[in-house]
């Protein structure tokens, strides 16, 4: 319920990058102070990251009571599109169809956005599917995945009044 305001801070240039279009694209505030073993690699500070941006939105969301529950889109950007759905049913599960061509773009590996998308799904319970319908550019493939996935998580949050109780036949998520 925020307007996209930041303040994100990991050490890594590309990461906070990709955060803050997270956050602004999905009118989402977000605040991240990361500090890791950088000196290592970039791992263990992207997944840990995504667990706690994970934690953040099932607090968030809380008992979902008239949340849409589920959230999708489709997103261009220049030559990429992407495709994102989600639920937040309560049961983690992840998608990745993506391919990337580099092993890095600036100081984050790419083999690292799977691996913080995957930490996102299983701490907030989320089942979530991320496409690359059309790649080319890696550094676009990553920031419409983030944009998307922002979008779909927005739209999955919003209050339905229609909605008067938790969107399940089974009356709990």
């Amino acid at each position: 319920d925020g307007t996209g305001k930041t303040d994100i801070d990991t050490g890594i240039g590309f990461f906070d990058h990709m955060l803050n279009n997270f956050a602004r694209h999905g009118l989402f505030d977000l605040t991240v102070k990361a500090k890791g073993d950088l000196y290592v690699d970039c791992h263990h500070l992207v997944e840990d990251t995504g667990i706690v941006l994970g934690q953040a939105i099932k607090e968030a969301v809380g008992d979902k009571k008239s949340i849409k529950r589920y959230g999708y889109s489709i997103l261009p950007m220049d030559e990429t599109l992407m495709l994102c759905s989600l639920d937040l049913s309560g049961r983690p599960y992840l998608s990745f169809d993506a391919e990337f061509t580099t092993d890095r773009v600036g100081y984050m590996d790419t083999e690292m956005v799977k691996e913080f998308f995957y930490a996102i799904s299983y701490s907030a319970g989320m089942n979530l599917h991320l496409k690359v319908i059309t790649g080319g550019n890696n550094h676009h493939m990553i920031e419409a995945m983030f944009k998307a996935f922002a979008k779909a998580l927005d739209e999955a949050t919003i209050i339905d009044p229609r909605i008067t109780d938790i969107l399940s036949t089974k009356g709990s998520l």
